[in-house]
C-alpha cells in the first residue's frame, strides 16, 4: 500500500491568503499617541457595554498608542475604576447596563473628581445633549463611528484640556 505524500506546513501555509487586510493607525505625535505630554501616566477609560464595540476601541486605540483603563460596562463600574485610576478622560456610552446611565456617570465623575468625557453615542439628541450639558463633555462622537474619527475627537479634546489647563 503507497502512503500518500505530504506537503510540507509552510508551504501550505504560504498558499493561504487572508480574506481581510487590516487597517493600520499611525499616531502623528509618535509612538504616544500624540497625548503623554497632556495627560501624563493617565490613561483613557472607555465605558461601552457592547463587547464587541470596546474590542475595537481598545484594538484601534492601543494600535494608535494610547494608555487604557476599562472598558467599563456600566456607571457604577466606570466610576469605581475611575475613582482608583484617575483617567486622563472617559469615553462615554450613554446606554449602558445598569439603573444608570453614561449621562449618570458623566456627570458624576465631572462634579467629583474633575474629569470629563467624550460621548461616543447613538442618542445624542437634542434633550440628552442638554442633560448632559453640566458634564461639560469633550466631543459627541456618534455611532457608529471610525477609529480615526474616534482619535481625532480624542485629541481635540487633549487640545481642549490643554488650552484650559
Amino acid at each position: 500500500m503507497r502512503q500518500k505524500a505530504l506537503m510540507p506546513e509552510s508551504s501550505l501555509a504560504g498558499d493561504i491568503k487572508p480574506s481581510f487586510k487590516p487597517q493600520l493607525v499611525f499616531s502623528r505625535e509618535g509612538t504616544s499617541g500624540g497625548w503623554s505630554a497632556l495627560a501624563g501616566d493617565h490613561p483613557i477609560l472607555i465605558v461601552e457595554d457592547d463587547f464587541l464595540i470596546a474590542l475595537d476601541i481598545e484594538a484601534g486605540l492601543s494600535a494608535a498608542g494610547f494608555s487604557l483603563a476599562g472598558p467599563a460596562t456600566s456607571a457604577d463600574e466606570a466610576i469605581s475604576i475611575a475613582l482608583s485610576i484617575k483617567p486622563a478622560l472617559v469615553l462615554m456610552d450613554i446606554r449602558l447596563l445598569g439603573k444608570r446611565d453614561g449621562i449618570d456617570a458623566a456627570l458624576e465623575l465631572y462634579r467629583d473628581l474633575g474629569i470629563r468625557c467624550i460621548f461616543t453615542t447613538a442618542h445624542g439628541d437634542r434633550d440628552v445633549r442638554l442633560r448632559a450639558e453640566p458634564a461639560k463633555p469633550l466631543g459627541w462622537v456618534q455611532k457608529p463611528y471610525s477609529i480615526p474619527t474616534l482619535i481625532e475627537a480624542i485629541r481635540n479634546a487633549f487640545q481642549e484640556l490643554k488650552k484650559e489647563g
